[in-house]
């Protein structure tokens, strides 16, 4: 893995977290391709992150739901 494909995560990981997103787990796989004549590698980004939502209708049924943590 190079300095410019973990440039290139390290700017996607501020991207989304500037947008109001939690960064929860980041795989970046680097490999040659087949698909390419070329000796340049490729990279794969996955990325999952989650943003939690206010409830619009104020409804807190979900607050006795025996499996969410306080």
């Amino acid at each position: 893995m190079d300095d410019d494909m973990l440039g290139d995560q390290r700017r996607l990981v501020e991207l989304i977290e500037e947008e109001g997103w939690d960064v929860t787990d980041l795989e970046l796989s680097a490999y040659d391709s087949p698909w390419a004549d070329e000796d340049d590698p490729e990279a794969t980004v996955t990325i999952t992150a989650r943003k939690p939502y206010d409830g619009e209708d104020g409804d807190d049924e979900d607050d006795e739901n025996p499996f969410r943590l306080k």
